[in-house]
């Protein structure tokens, strides 16, 4: 296909759509690897810096138990991955690991626990925690899993910045992954979340053995929501033995690298993560994803139970690609 004959589409930043079709978002998942990488790129460059990457440390507050059958997680309890549960860490010990992040250079500082939906008497100490990782200046997320309109408004209430709830695929292969809860239930969280007034911190996980279909249909469904998600992890999924995934097909890094740049066509001002995976990744294949718009990673030795790059190395391929973490 020359150019000249290309009429899909290209969408300029300064008009946030929310009406992206299938049809739009398979025409871009189909371009010229070098002309999909210019559109993202420059889309970028007139809403960010694209020198500047968002660095995030994420920490595991309560690891283990989940009842949900994700079959990605090596934290669900129906499956043997070596992973024990654990209750939620006491308050000083969470910002113990807060004022540590900051010290490193993390600008965001993430809270995960391993439940279907948490308890209110749970939540009094996560609320704790996010008042105290405020304090030191730092932003706040938390993911917990599904949640009531009224725990949304109680973390709002403590100062909390953006919520992560991933949808993980399109609605269309979500029940081949997860049967423990619905993909509407999913987007009802979002919808608390938004109506609390908390930033929404939503992506996908790419390589679950899903058809290039339900990349477009993750996509849809993110860039069609009322307001794009503020921050939208794109996660290569990380194989663990004793998961129903533990042999899934390895996805092609230029198909995931495409996912990104689709990623930052149709949602312009939103912060794109590179997030679980970077430790497979090779560093070219990491460069690419931050010149199709990535503009945020997280640093430190584990993504909740999974691998990732050290914060040396992170800083050496900063360093080395002339970015710096963002302020």
């Amino acid at each position: 296909m020359s150019l000249a004959q290309d009429n899909s589409p290209r969408p300029h930043s300064s008009l946030l759509r929310h009406d992206w079709s299938r049809d739009e978002i398979r025409a871009l998942f189909a371009l010229p690897f070098p002309e999909l990488m210019f559109r993202a790129a420059e889309i970028h460059r007139q809403n960010f810096d694209p020198t500047e990457v968002q660095i995030s440390t994420l920490l595991s507050i309560k690891t283990g138990g989940c009842p949900e059958d994700c079959a990605y997680c090596p934290q669900a309890a129906q499956y043997d991955t070596g992973v024990t549960a654990e209750k939620l860490m006491a308050v000083d010990a969470v910002l113990a690991e807060a004022a540590a992040a900051k010290a490193g250079g993390a600008s965001r500082f993430c809270m995960g626990a391993a439940w279907r939906s948490p308890k209110d008497r749970d939540l009094d100490k996560v609320c704790a925690m996010v008042e105290g990782v405020k304090a030191m200046g730092l932003e706040t997320c938390v993911t917990l899993g599904m949640l009531e309109a009224a725990q949304a408004q109680r973390l709002k209430n403590a100062g909390l910045d953006y919520y992560n709830h991933n949808l993980d695929t399109s609605p269309e292969y979500y029940s081949e992954i997860i049967t423990t809860r619905t993909y509407q239930d999913r987007l009802d969280t979002l919808d608390h979340v938004r109506a609390a007034g908390i930033n929404v911190c939503c992506g996908g996980i790419v390589g679950m053995g899903e058809a290039l279909e339900d990349r477009v249909g993750m996509i849809a469904t993110l860039a069609g929501l009322p307001v794009h998600p503020e921050s939208v992890p794109i996660n290569m999924l990380v194989q663990v033995e004793g998961t129903p995934l533990e042999a899934a097909a390895k996805l092609e890094p230029l198909d995931f690298v495409r996912t990104v740049a689709v990623a930052r066509i149709t949602m312009p001002a939103s912060v794109v993560r590179l997030s679980a995976g970077r430790e497979n990744m090779s560093e070219e294949t990491q460069a690419l994803c931050f010149l199709a718009g990535a503009n945020s990673i997280f640093y430190g030795p584990k993504l909740l139970t999974t691998p990732n790059p050290g914060r040396d190395r992170d800083m050496a391929l900063l360093e080395n690609l002339g970015m710096r973490p963002m302020e």
